[in-house]
């Protein structure tokens, strides 16, 4: 759209926010782009979010615009030959067409945009290499990877800007991919939720409801049940650490594809007073329940720049995490958090025990936690955002 036909958009934007899964699939990308999408319109802009599954889902929220699709077992991501009428009549109207996932919207918008010349801007969210390798299993390692990195390298240069959230997937971009220009942008948080749902000792009747003690140190993960999330060695390297300190417990909020896999473990190693398993919660209630906890863990590798990370380290929880792209961008070692080298038998198990040990290191990283969240408000980044939208409307 030219500057001629819209002369209102320095004052305020037309986004479309394209996704692949939303609610009442529960993500990272979920909670990024429902927060997005407020706080643009906060600020006055009129803000479309255009996703795939059932059109009868009640939408708590305005223009949303659901494309009939066939779910993906129980993943989240729904299938959709093309987008329908109301979403291709939607994007020649726009002035920034902005996608979360580049093969199925992605792909959908390539050629829409082209024809209507609406700016393509794409955040890239996600390892696509280690999603292959749990996902694409069949196809042998060298053609998927080669074919993952054609196509992602022939769609971001497709678009007017693409987005890291950190700086070590901009380098991943230039090394799998070989695209160079991506501008790292942090994704963001809003803070006070989580903030304000400290101190972290809550009243005890919240952790005896859960069956958590007034002196059990609790480790808390917030996230999906499932093979990328690496959650099998999680488990392990929690089985450890309980056997060695009988003051330890881990809640589980989320669910996924491993769900199984957890609580036949759980079972077999006698675990069921030790790890407690929450389910999906409404992402309103997460604060509360992170604040329940001593510190937050995670055992996967495939994070670009977890939102549930920046939460944890809002509410003041040292982050025990393996050191991977993401993690390492977020989560400064011995400072906010502690970090082990690799995913190995021991490693996890090993610094989360250093937690469970030394009392006044626990008190300082959860110090060290809550000043590290500042560098991802929502304010600042999202903000950062729409600059960048700016800048490339000033360019037409």
């Amino acid at each position: 759209m030219s500057n001629a036909s819209n002369p209102v958009y320095n004052t305020r934007m037309r986004i479309g926010l394209f996704v692949d899964m939303y609610l009442p699939h529960m993500s990272g990308i979920t909670n990024h782009v429902r927060l997005y999408k407020r706080y643009f319109e906060q600020q006055g802009h009129e803000v479309f979010l255009v996703t795939f599954g059932s059109v009868h889902y009640h939408d708590d929220e305005s223009n949303v615009i659901r494309n009939p699709a066939i779910p993906y077992g129980k993943t989240g991501w729904n299938y959709s030959p093309f987008f329908n009428r109301m979403t291709r009549n939607l994007i020649p109207t726009l002035d920034i067409a902005h996608v979360h996932h580049p093969f199925q919207s992605g792909s959908y918008l390539l050629n829409r945009v082209k024809s209507s010349r609406t700016p393509l801007v794409f955040t890239n969210h996600t390892r696509h290499d280690l999603y292959a390798d749990v996902y694409a299993r069949a196809i042998p390692a060298s053609q998927r990877h080669k074919w993952n990195a054609s196509y992602l390298r022939y769609f971001m240069e497709k678009c007017n800007l693409v987005i890291a959230p950190s700086a070590s997937i901009a380098d991943w971009l230039t090394t799998y991919v070989q695209y160079a220009g991506a501008q790292v942008i942090p994704n963001g948080i809003d803070l006070a939720p989580f903030a304000q749902a400290t101190p972290k000792k809550p009243d005890s009747a919240a952790r005896n409801a859960l069956g958590i003690g007034a002196d059990d140190i609790l480790f808390c993960y917030v996230g999906r049940v499932s093979r990328e999330k690496n959650i099998n060695y999680l488990l392990q390297e929690f089985a450890g650490l309980a056997r060695r300190h009988l003051s330890t417990k881990l809640l589980i909020i989320g669910s996924g594809t491993e769900m199984r896999y957890a609580r036949n473990f759980i079972k077999e190693q006698g675990l069921d007073e030790r790890i407690i398993l929450a389910g999906t919660q409404d992402y309103s209630d997460i604060p509360s329940y992170i604040a329940l906890a001593d510190a937050f863990i995670t055992g996967s590798v495939s994070e670009v720049h977890p939102l549930v990370v920046i939460e944890a380290l809002a509410a003041g929880l040292p982050v025990v995490a393996v050191a991977s792209s993401g993690i390492s961008d977020t989560v400064e070692h011995e400072c906010s958090g502690l970090l082990a080298d690799k995913p190995e038998l021991g490693a996890l198990l090993t610094q989360a025990e250093r937690l469970v040990l030394d009392e006044s290191m626990l008190s300082r990283l959860s110090v060290g936690a809550k000043q590290r969240a500042q560098c991802y408000s929502l304010d600042n980044t999202a903000r950062q955002v729409l600059e960048a939208y700016q800048k490339i409307l000033d360019k037409r």
